[in-house]
């Protein structure tokens, strides 16, 4: 039994259908736990064990990991936490409990790059990311934490800017380069730890994508693709900030993202030298050709 968190969001909705098509050659029953079962299809509904409410409640988490072996976890946004420590840790206190308590086998986590650079402890969601593993690890599971950089994904967000304006922004400076990766890559990463379950002991696994890009090697490559100009603009860390804020976001949320904006920017993702084991397939010109593309011409 694999239990699935956020079962509907980019990672887990792409890992649950990759868990459908594989899961039952193996043997293996899937279990989901969602706030809403209705956003999940019907036809989904019927091949999973549906638990409903949120994995950060502990009655919930007691009744999803009870005869479990395995689970994936995702802690997802939450605009109102006090704190970075609340939003990962906090959340993931009744989980960790329940891990023990139902003899939970393996864990794998979706994290971040970072660790052990010079920026890890102020680089607000990662530090929060990374305490988290560690809070994992010393259950004394099985983990692997997915050490990811930044999204490709992250930028539909912008999709009415590039598309309206022809423009897509950041706090990155123009020409330094970063890793980055597509969700559905991680997903899959994800998905072939939790069918082969022969590792043990707690560790990283990094997502690095093909590729180092610039946010004008971006810029050029939406250009290339979309068949229209699409420009960097650079915002400060105060705009970024007053951005943040104007969404609504609480004043935790907001500095996290603005630390973790700029460590990445001074080098909270050069931690870790690519090698072929841990580079995932998608290139960003085929998820702009197959994601984001559709997204802005919709």
């Amino acid at each position: 039994m694999i239990v699935i968190t956020a079962p509907t969001g980019h990672i887990g909705g792409r890992l649950l259908d990759i868990l459908l098509g594989e899961a039952p050659d193996r043997g293996e029953e899937l279990r989901v736990i969602v706030r809403d079962p209705a956003r999940l299809p019907d036809e989904v509904r019927a091949r999973v064990d549906v638990v409903t409410g949120s994995h950060g409640d502990a009655e919930v988490v007691d009744r999803a990991f009870a005869g479990a072996d395995a689970v994936f976890w995702l802690v997802p946004p939450d605009p109102r936490a006090p704190s970075m420590d609340a939003a990962y840790s906090g959340f993931t206190h009744a989980a960790a409990k329940a891990f023990t308590a139902h003899g939970i086998g393996h864990v794998v986590g979706v994290s971040a790059l970072g660790r052990g650079t010079p920026v890890a402890g102020r680089a607000g969601h990662v530090t929060a990311s990374l305490a988290m593993d560690d809070l994992i690890a010393s259950t004394g599971v099985a983990y692997r934490a997915l050490a990811c950089p930044s999204f490709m994904d992250n930028l539909l967000r912008q999709r009415a800017s590039i598309r309206d304006d022809g423009v897509y922004t950041d706090i990155a400076a123009p020409d330094r380069t970063a890793p980055t990766a597509a969700t559905r890559d991680i997903a899959a990463v994800a998905a072939g730890l939790l069918l082969d379950r022969s590792w043990t002991g707690t560790g990283e696994v990094p997502v690095l994508g093909p590729e180092d890009l610039s946010a004008v090697d971006m810029a050029r490559i939406m250009s290339d693709v979309l068949g229209r100009p699409v420009r960097y603009e650079r915002q400060s860390l105060e705009e970024f900030r007053a951005g943040l804020a104007g969404h609504g976001l609480g004043d935790a949320l907001v500095e996290g993202y603005v630390n973790m904006a700029y460590a990445k920017n001074n080098g909270l993702d050069d931690g870790v030298s690519r090698t072929p084991r841990i580079t995932s397939p998608t290139t960003f010109r085929e998820w702009c050709e197959q994601v984001l593309r559709p997204e802005v011409q919709a």
